[in-house]
């Protein structure tokens, strides 16, 4: 079997932090996005290579991905695992995306997973794929005790709308991610309803620009049909050039 070129090319290993400097920025698509791409690096099946895993505590990354009746394993599924977890066994259970394993939040069952149990598994999914992103979630990040699962990340990707809500949203963030992440990036989200310019928005968070996704209303309509994001037009290609840029 040849070697994957997901490896070749530099990315293996990579754990991504994804987070949203306001709700509704679209991070945890793009989270999403990216490990399907990175998944189909080099392979026609994408299998072993990727992992999406949802940290946030909204409704369920499956859910925006329209497989929440697909089976398989979700965190409360996950919450007796401890200890030496089986990576090849864990992502042998869990619901897929474009073969990219998805590791999401339940929206029957709501509750977090133990911390323990969080490190546990994620030992296991970043020992069998080559990337893992992680779905981050803005409440973890702003508590006094720091959020372990961010200090695993090579990068963290700020996705910030350009608004000032989002600006005001992103410099309370950036604070709590100067001091748990050593590469913080920013990815803009476009288009801006005052004006605002990339420039001025990277400017005022300090922070370098990794790239930026377009705004399409048929990215909200494919979601709300249970299709997810697109993997065809100006937002797949947006989100290729900045795996691309990642690696």
């Amino acid at each position: 079997m040849p070697a994957p070129v997901v490896a070749s090319i530099g990315v293996m290993g990579l754990v991504i932090g994804v987070v949203g400097a306001r709700g509704g920025a679209g991070a945890s698509l793009l989270a999403a996005s990216l490990a399907v791409e990175w998944g189909s690096v080099g392979d026609t099946t994408g299998s072993g290579r990727s992992a999406v895993v949802d940290l946030s505590r909204g409704a369920g990354l499956d859910v925006l991905l329209g497989i929440e009746e697909q089976p398989g394993a979700r965190w409360p599924d996950l919450h007796q695992a401890r200890g030496a977890v089986d990576g090849a066994e864990l992502r042998a259970v869990l619901p897929t995306w474009h073969d990219v394993g998805v590791l999401s939040s339940d929206r029957l069952r709501p509750r977090p997973a133990p911390a323990d149990v969080v490190s546990d598994v994620l030992d296991a999914l970043t020992d069998e794929h080559d990337v893992v992103v992680l779905d981050l979630d803005r409440a973890d990040l702003l508590r006094a005790d720091r959020c372990p699962a961010v200090g695993r990340c090579t990068t963290i990707l700020l996705v910030a709308p350009l608004d000032l809500r989002a600006v005001a949203g992103g410099v309370a963030l950036r604070g709590a991610l100067d001091v748990q992440a050593n590469d913080v990036r920013l990815v803009l989200r476009g288009p801006s309803p005052g004006g605002l310019g990339a420039a001025e928005v990277a400017h005022v968070l300090g922070l370098p620009l990794a790239g930026s996704i377009p705004y399409r209303r048929r990215l909200d309509a494919a979601v709300e049909a249970g299709l997810g994001p697109p993997h065809r037009g100006a937002y797949a290609r947006a989100v290729r050039r900045l795996a691309r840029e990642l690696t």
